[in-house]
């Protein structure tokens, strides 16, 4: 049986297996690599955040693919809802919507559960004078998750999710919302495999988007003995085994590069057998745990492998 091309989220709608991912690609970049995925590279499914500064150059990628031919309802776009836009749901959407020149979006994610203050002093990272992060006291990231769910009835957003919840996250707010997230994006990769959350997830009818495969920049990943190992016995690309390590357990994965030929090598799919998962699902056990991407957030976000002292 081969890997799907897509997976069906709990909307009905079809969702891409593999994205292309657009955090921490540099300026005069992104613009490019967008409308390459889409245009050359076979893509149908472009991840983007406000947070990452650069949606402008993802709508200016969009609208170079759209004049080439590709169409709106073919392709699948996601962005999400930063920290200090909580308790202003609507406003941080339509910023999203018209830096990326779009009427709407196919999937909108509560970025982190942490509310940031709206009137502090700076537009994403508000600090106290300590330099820690300037919390919004007065909200919840269950009140923004509900103010989330009224966009549905606008026609901006065909689907909401979240991103960065753990399992008792995750609990906290199904027992005090009514739409079920389509998504929950999450760092995922064989030295986070992330079972307990997959698990919960896939139990509540809740797709998981995958970022950072390789294991965060540099790609610490591609260096992994067993993983070599498997690219070799399927004449593939090592990153492709990362990749679709994901693809392989049902989940979607996004693939971040500004390189033409690394963009088309990430959107290939492969079939792994169950030695080869076995095999990747070793590699945190016997070299521990590893998570890459922990944001100084001055809150215990409940994921037992990354421990705050808070």
């Amino acid at each position: 049986m081969s890997v799907p091309t897509t997976f069906k989220l709990n909307t009905g709608a079809e969702i891409p297996s593999i994205g292309l991912g657009t955090w921490q690609s540099a300026p005069g970049e992104v613009q490019a690599a967008v409308s390459h995925a889409l245009l050359k590279g076979g893509y149908k499914h472009i991840d983007a955040a406000y947070c990452y500064g650069n949606e402008y150059e993802v709508g200016a990628g969009l609208a170079e693919a759209f004049k080439g031919g590709v169409k709106r309802e073919d392709i699948f776009v996601t962005t999400k809802l930063w920290s200090t836009y909580h308790s202003r749901v609507e406003l941080g959407l339509d910023k999203s919507l018209k830096s990326l020149g779009l009427d709407y979006v196919d999937l909108f994610l509560m970025h982190w559960p942490v509310p940031l203050n709206p009137n502090g002093n700076h537009d994403k990272f508000p600090k106290l004078a300590d330099g820690s992060r300037d919390l919004q006291t007065d909200w919840t990231y269950i009140k923004t998750y509900k103010e989330m769910e009224k966009l549905l009835f606008t026609g901006k957003v065909k689907a909401i999710g979240v991103s960065n919840f753990s399992v008792p996250f995750l609990k906290s707010l199904l027992s005090q919302t009514t739409i079920v997230p389509a998504v929950n994006q999450i760092e995922n990769h064989p030295f986070l495999p992330q079972h307990d959350v997959v698990d919960f997830c896939e139990e509540n009818g809740i797709t998981i988007t995958a970022y950072s495969p390789l294991g965060s920049a540099g790609g610490p990943l591609l260096g992994e003995e067993s993983v070599i190992k498997i690219a070799k016995k399927h004449n593939v690309a090592v990153g492709t085994v990362l990749l679709n390590y994901h693809t392989n357990r049902g989940n979607v994965v996004l693939a971040k590069s500004v390189t033409p030929t690394r963009i088309e090598e990430n959107n290939e799919l492969l079939k792994l057998d169950n030695e080869d998962m076995k095999a990747l699902n070793n590699i945190h056990k016997e070299n521990g745990t590893k998570r890459f991407v922990t944001p100084p957030w001055p809150v215990n976000f409940g994921f037992p492998d990354w421990k705050q002292d808070v």
